[in-house]
C-alpha cells in the first residue's frame, strides 16, 4: 500500500502543474486586469468592465499612448510603478514560475486590494465554508443511509415509489430557489420570522452563555445548512439504496438466509460492510464537493462571508493572489482528497489491494 500512495503522491505533482498552468495562461487572455481595476476607480468609473466593453469612443480615442483602456491622464511613470509592483513588469514564464516556486514554499503572497496575506484570509474564511459542508455533509449521511435502506428492503412497495418521487424532485430543485424559498417562508420574507437571514452569529454572541453560543450558531447555521442539503442527500440516498439492492441479490445473502440467520442478521451483520463500502469510501468527495460545489451561491443568498464567495469577488476584482493561491491550495486539497478516499477504500473494506490492481 505504502508504493501504491508514494506514486499517487508523485502523481499530485504534474497533475496540479497542469491545472495552474491552463488557468494562468487563460488569465493572460482576459480583459480587465488588476491595473485596469485601480484604473477604472481612479477615473471614478467604478468598474472596469465599462472601458473593456466600450465605454465610448472618446474613452478610447484618448488611449491611443497607453496600452490599458481608461487611463486618462494619468502619467506613465505611474502605470510602470504599478506595473513593478503587481509583477507585470516581467514575462508571463518569468512570473508563471516565480508564481509556483513561492507557491511550493506555502507563500501565496498577499491580496491586492485587501492589505492581507491570502493563507490568512483563507483561514478567515474557511470556518464558514467548514461549517455548511460539514453540517450538510454529517446530516446527509445520518439521513440518507438509514432512507435508503429501507428503500431497499422495501424495494417496489409503496414507501419506496412515494420517497422516491420526493427525492427527484428534491434533486430537480435548485439550491439557490430552494434557499429563496426558506427565506421567504421561515426568515421574514413573507410569512414567519423564526430564523436569522444573515450571518453565523448574533452581535452579542461574544456576551452569551456557552449554552447561548451554541443555540445561537445552530440558530444561524439552520436555513444555509438546510438550503445545501437537497443534491447531497438524493444522490446519497439512491446510491445507498443501489448498494445495498445489489449486495442482497447475491449469494452470501440467500446462503446466510437459509441458515436461519434473522433479517436485521442478516442485513447488517452480513450486507452492510459490503453495501458501505461505496458509500463511506466516498465521504470526503461528497464533504469537498459539499464544501466547494454549492456554497457560493448559498453564501450569498444568506449573506456568508466565507470561501465561495471569495473567490467570486477575487475574480471579478482581478486579484490575481487570492484566484491563484485559492486554486492551488484546493487543487491540492481535492487530489489529496482522493488519495483519501482510496485509503478509505481499504480502510472500510481490507480485501481490497490497490497495489496489487496496479501491478
Amino acid at each position: 500500500m505504502g508504493a501504491y500512495i508514494l506514486r499517487r503522491l508523485l502523481l499530485v505533482i504534474p497533475t496540479l502543474l497542469g491545472v495552474m498552468i491552463i488557468n494562468f495562461a487563460l488569465v493572460q487572455f482576459v480583459p480587465g486586469g488588476p491595473i485596469e481595476q485601480i484604473i477604472a476607480q481612479l477615473e471614478g468609473e467604478g468598474d472596469v468592465f465599462e472601458g473593456v466593453t466600450g465605454g465610448g469612443s472618446e474613452t478610447f480615442e484618448s488611449n491611443t499612448e497607453s496600452s490599458y483602456i481608461g487611463a486618462r491622464g494619468l502619467p506613465e511613470e505611474f502605470l510602470k510603478e504599478l506595473e513593478r509592483e503587481f509583477g507585470f513588469d516581467k514575462p508571463p514564464v518569468e512570473r508563471f514560475l516565480n508564481m509556483m516556486w513561492n507557491y511550493i514554499r506555502f507563500d501565496f503572497g498577499d491580496s491586492y486590494f485587501r492589505s492581507i496575506s491570502v493563507r490568512d484570509l483563507v483561514i478567515e474564511k474557511m470556518p464558514v465554508s467548514i461549517t455548511l459542508g460539514l453540517w450538510s455533509t454529517l446530516i446527509a449521511y445520518l439521513v440518507s443511509i438509514p432512507l435508503g435502506i429501507r428503500k431497499a428492503v422495501k424495494d417496489g412497495s409503496r414507501f419506496d415509489s412515494i420517497t422516491s418521487s420526493v427525492i427527484i424532485v428534491a434533486y430537480a430543485i435548485p439550491g439557490f430557489l430552494f434557499a429563496i424559498l426558506l427565506i421567504v417562508v421561515l426568515a421574514g420574507g413573507s410569512y414567519w420570522q423564526i430564523f436569522p437571514l444573515r450571518g453565523l452569529t448574533s452581535t452579542n454572541w461574544d456576551s452569551l452563555p456557552l449554552w447561548g453560543k451554541i443555540t445561537d450558531y445552530l440558530w444561524h447555521i439552520a436555513l444555509p445548512v438546510l438550503a445545501s442539503l437537497p443534491a447531497a442527500f438524493a444522490t446519497l440516498t439512491l446510491l445507498t439504496k443501489n448498494s445495498f439492492l445489489d449486495e442482497i441479490r447475491k449469494h452470501y445473502v440467500v446462503t446466510a438466509r437459509a441458515k436461519g440467520l434473522s433479517e436485521n442478521k442478516v442485513l447488517y451483520g452480513h450486507v452492510f460492510r459490503n453495501a458501505m463500502l461505496i458509500v463511506i469510501a466516498g465521504f470526503p468527495g461528497l464533504f469537498l464537493g459539499v464544501l466547494f460545489g454549492s456554497s457560493l451561491l448559498i453564501e450569498l443568498i444568506f449573506s456568508l462571508d466565507g470561501l465561495g464567495r471569495l473567490g467570486f469577488e477575487a475574480a471579478v476584482a482581478r486579484d490575481y493572489p487570492v484566484v491563484f493561491g485559492t486554486l492551488f491550495f484546493f487543487g491540492l486539497i481535492g487530489l489529496l482528497v482522493g488519495i483519501l478516499s482510496d485509503l478509505m477504500y481499504v480502510f472500510v473494506d481490507p480485501r481490497i489491494d490497490f497495489e496489487g490492481r496496479g501491478s
